[in-house]
Order: structure tokens, then C-alpha cells, then sequence
């Protein structure tokens, strides 16, 4: 399937407004969203980055490949060509054509194996999509 990739031209190497959002998320849950937002800026050279609808996003150049999420009771650690992925630990939920996440709560384990594997291939995913159409 040729889809058009979603783009966000203003994606910076370091955006200071990514720190300064993490800095009012002290917390547990904060922490575990800077944990995996740490592994998305660790992907690649060509990793930028940028506040987009009100969370961290990761990118590919311009192209985003994952974000983190922090909500009142658990964090979402999602990817923007998530439908597409292979989820063979089945940590992906949601229904939408492109988008998938990972939702992780304080009380719950998750396969972190896992988890960095699935930002790995998105990450390898979107940068494949990039540089060969």
C-alpha cells in the first residue's frame, strides 16, 4: 500500500521543550515515559524530535515513528505506522488504519524486550518508507 507519510517539518535534534515537558512529570509515570521516549532518541542519528498535540514525538527527519503519553493512571508509548508492525508479543492495542500503542500502568509488567524491540522496527520501519519510497 503507497501511503502518503504524515510529515512534521519543524522536528528539532534536541527540542528543549521535550525536557521542560518531562520536568513537570516527576513522578512514577513520568519516569517511565522518559525511560522509552530515552530508547526512541537512541534509535538513530537521524532521530529528531518535537512536541506535537501535546506529547513527545520522535521522528525520522521529518517523518514521526513513535511518541510517549503520560495520563493520570498509565503511559502510552505509541507509534504512528503501528497497524503495520509485527506485534508477536501482542503489546499493540487500538483499531485505527495507522496507529497503534502500548499502554503501560505502575501495577503491571510489561516485556521490555519486547517494548524496545517494537521502537527498533518502527524506527527501522519509517526510515525504510523514507529512503526508499
Amino acid at each position: 500500500m503507497n501511503t502518503t507519510l504524515f510529515r512534521l517539518d519543524t522536528a528539532f535534534e534536541h527540542d528543549a521543550a521535550i525536557d521542560a515537558w518531562f520536568e513537570e512529570r516527576p513522578g512514577p509515570l513520568g519516569a517511565i515515559a522518559h525511560q522509552w521516549f530515552q530508547v526512541m532518541r537512541n534509535c538513530g542519528d537521524e532521530v529528531r524530535e518535537i512536541m506535537h498535540d501535546g506529547c513527545p514525538v520522535a521522528c525520522f527527519g521529518d517523518v514521526p515513528f513513535a511518541y510517549v503519553n503520560v495520563f493520570t493512571a498509565h503511559v502510552n508509548v505509541g507509534f504512528f505506522q503501528g497497524a503495520s508492525l509485527p506485534d508477536p508479543a501482542h503489546l499493540l492495542q487500538g483499531t485505527g488504519k495507522f496507529m497503534r500503542h502500548v499502554k503501560l500502568r505502575l501495577e503491571s509488567s510489561i516485556d521490555n524486550e519486547a517494548l524496545q524491540k517494537l521502537i527498533e522496527t518502527a524506527y527501522a520501519d519509517i526510515k525504510s518508507r523514507v529512503e526508499n519510497g
